[in-house]
C-alpha cells in the first residue's frame, strides 16, 4: 500500500497492525458504515492516521430491520413462510403474541436504540432501556424508562433489543448470568453488534425453555453459516443485513468519500473516531487555519524547548467548544520541529511523549475584539490572533518572542486597529 493516502473499506475488510505498518503513506482509513470492530483504532491512532466512519448513514435501516426481525419473531413469520411452501397448513401451529402492551428493553439508547424507541411506541408498546451513559432526563422526553441494571431490564422486558457499542466491557454482556434473571419467555432481538450476546448461553436458554426465542441478524464471528441457534425452531436469523438497503449503502458512500477529502485536506474531519473533539460549530470552524497558524508562528517565536502551552479563548468564542482549535495550534506548533507527520489524531500524543503540557482557558472578555485566540508558552513567548470582516481574514493581532533580547508587541499591533469592538467605524470590518 506504499503511495496510498487513503484506505477505504467495507466490514469485511481487516484493518490490523500488520496493514497499517504497510500503508507507510497511510492519512486516513474510512469505514463505510458504522461498526468499527475491523480495524486496530489503537495502532492508527499511535501511527498519526485518522480513523472516519459514517456513523449516521444506516441508522434508519439498522431501526428498520430490528422492527422487522421484532414482528418477524412475534408471529413466526419465517417459520409459517417455509411450513406453507413445503405443503403444509399449520395456523394453530404458528400463533404468535401482539407487541401492544408488551415491554420493550432496550440496551444502549444511542442513534439507532431512540429510534427503535420511537417506532415500538407507535405500536403501542411500554418502553425501558440500561445505558448508564444517557441522561435520565433525555430518556424521559422520549418516553423511555431508565433502568439502573441490565439484569433488572431484562427482568421486566417481554422482548429485549440489543444497540450497545461493542467494546471490550460490552463484549459478552448478555452472559448467562443475565439470562438467568430473564422474564420467563423473553424474546432476544440482535441486530446491533455481534458478540455482545454470548451465543452459546443464549442458545441454552431458549433449549431449555426459559426465553421464548430470538431473531439474530449479528454474530460474534461472521460470516456464520453453522450454529446451534440454526436448529431451534423459534429462532430467526437474517445474515447481517441491518445495513443492507440501497439508501444505507448510497448514503455510506458519499459520507465516506467527502470524511476522506476532508481528511486529505488537513481539514477537521466531523465522523473521526480518534480525534480528541468531537465537534467543529459553525462558529468555530472558520477559526482553525488561524488556529493552527497562530501554533506555527508561535513556535518560531518561543525559539525553544517548551514545557507548557497554554491557549485562551476569548470572547464569543469561549462559548463553544473548543477543543479542535486546541487541536489546531498543537497541531501547529508541533509541524515544524518533529520529522513525523502531524496530524489531529497524533499530536496529543506527541505533545505528551515531549513533556508538553497543553491547557485550554476560556473568558467572555475579549477585550479590544469580539473574538481572540491567544497561544502562550512557559518562556514567555505568545502570539495573538483574531478573524476580521465579512471574509473572517485571519490577523496576528499582538505577539511577543521569548525573551532573548528585548520583548515587544509587533508593530501593527501597537497600531489602532480597525474593527475594535464598539467602534462605530468597524462597519464590515467588524471582527467575529
Amino acid at each position: 500500500m506504499r503511495g496510498a493516502a487513503a484506505l477505504v473499506i467495507r466490514s469485511a475488510t481487516q484493518v490490523d497492525a500488520e496493514v497499517l505498518a504497510a500503508g507507510t503513506d497511510l492519512v486516513v482509513v474510512g469505514r463505510a458504515g458504522i461498526g468499527l470492530d475491523n480495524v486496530d483504532v489503537a495502532e492508527a491512532t499511535r501511527r498519526g492516521v485518522m480513523v472516519v466512519n459514517a456513523p449516521q448513514s444506516n441508522v434508519l435501516s439498522a431501526a428498520e430491520h430490528t422492527m422487522a426481525l421484532l414482528l418477524a419473531q412475534a408471529r413466526n413469520v419465517p417459520q409459517a413462510d417455509a411450513d406453507l411452501k413445503a405443503g403444509n397448513w399449520n395456523r394453530s401451529r404458528w400463533e404468535g403474541v401482539e407487541l401492544h402492551g408488551k415491554t420493550l428493553g432496550i440496551v444502549g439508547l444511542g442513534r439507532v436504540g431512540v429510534l427503535v424507541a420511537q417506532r415500538a411506541h407507535a405500536f403501542g408498546m411500554r418502553l425501558a432501556a440500561y445505558d448508564p451513559f444517557v441522561n435520565p432526563e433525555r430518556a424521559r422526553q422520549i418516553g423511555v424508562q431508565l433502568v439502573p441494571t441490565i439484569e433488572e431490564l431484562v427482568a421486566t422486558s417481554d422482548f429485549l433489543s440489543i444497540h450497545a457499542t461493542k467494546t471490550p466491557e460490552t463484549v459478552g454482556l448478555v452472559n448467562a448470568e443475565v439470562l438467568a434473571h430473564a422474564k420467563p419467555g423473553m424474546r432476544l432481538v440482535n441486530a446491533g453488534r455481534g458478540g455482545i450476546v454470548d451465543e452459546q448461553a443464549l442458545y441454552e436458554a431458549i433449549r431449555d425453555g426459559r426465553l421464548g426465542g430470538a431473531a439474530i441478524d449479528t454474530f460474534a464471528t461472521e460470516p456464520t453459516t453453522e450454529s446451534p441457534l440454526f436448529g431451534l425452531e423459534n429462532v430467526v436469523v437474517t445474515p447481517h443485513l441491518g445495513a443492507s438497503t440501497a439508501e444505507a449503502q448510497d448514503k455510506a458512500g458519499v459520507t465516506i468519500a467527502e470524511q476522506v477529502v476532508l481528511a486529505l485536506r488537513g481539514d477537521f474531519v466531523p465522523f473521526a473516531v480518534n480525534v480528541a473533539a468531537s465537534e467543529a460549530s459553525e462558529t468555530v470552524r472558520p477559526f482553525l487555519p488561524l488556529a493552527e497558524r497562530l501554533g506555527r508562528l508561535f513556535t518560531g517565536l518561543a525559539g525553544g524547548a517548551l514545557s507548557t502551552l497554554e491557549i485562551t479563548y476569548e470572547g464569543e468564542i469561549a462559548d463553544y467548544d473548543c477543543r479542535v482549535l486546541t487541536l489546531a495550534v498543537l497541531k501547529g506548533v508541533l509541524a515544524p520541529v518533529v520529522d513525523e507527520p502531524v496530524s489531529f489524531v497524533n499530536a496529543p500524543q506527541i505533545a505528551e511523549q515531549r513533556g508538553i503540557s497543553v491547557r485550554e482557558t476560556k473568558s467572555s472578555d475579549a477585550r479590544d475584539y469580539v473574538n481572540l485566540v491567544v497561544v502562550r508558552g512557559d518562556q514567555g513567548a505568545h502570539v495573538a490572533g483574531t478573524l476580521f470582516g465579512k471574509a473572517e481574514a485571519p490577523r496576528i493581532v499582538g505577539d511577543r518572542r521569548a525573551p532573548r533580547g528585548p520583548p515587544a508587541l509587533a508593530p501593527h499591533a501597537r497600531r489602532p486597529q480597525r474593527g475594535r469592538a464598539g467602534d462605530d467605524r468597524a462597519g464590515d470590518d467588524d471582527p467575529r
